[in-house]
């Protein structure tokens, strides 16, 4: 298994580069996920991230990218309920880059 050094500490990933432990993500474990993938965060990533948390908390899964893209339309309207919008954030695949850098488990219904 990988680790990332975040503030001193070292923080599992497994062997797909999701948290191995949840409990272990802030906004700097967020930073350098992305910043090994070169993206810079910004409001708009935020936005998503934040989203993708909160939806976890609620239900206890992370969303594949039908359900993302449903769900995000409801809440922040079509604009950015669109898979268009969302690759032009994640180009890794929004529900699987998004949930990586949320700290969550991979979506179900990604390989």
């Amino acid at each position: 298994m990988a680790t990332i050094d975040v503030g001193g500490n070292q923080v599992e990933l497994d062997d797909d580069g999701y948290l191995v432990d949840l409990e272990q993500w802030n906004k700097e474990v967020a930073e350098i996920l992305a910043k090994e993938d070169d993206l810079e965060l910004t409001e708009a990533h935020w936005e998503v991230i934040n989203f993708l948390r909160d939806y976890y908390e609620k239900y206890q899964i992370a969303p594949m990218i039908k359900i993302l893209v449903k769900e995000i339309g409801k809440v922040m309207g079509p604009e950015k309920g669109n898979t268009k919008y969302l690759y032009e954030l994640y180009p890794a695949g929004p529900a699987k880059q998004a949930c990586r850098y949320a700290g969550l488990p991979k979506p179900t219904g990604c390989v």
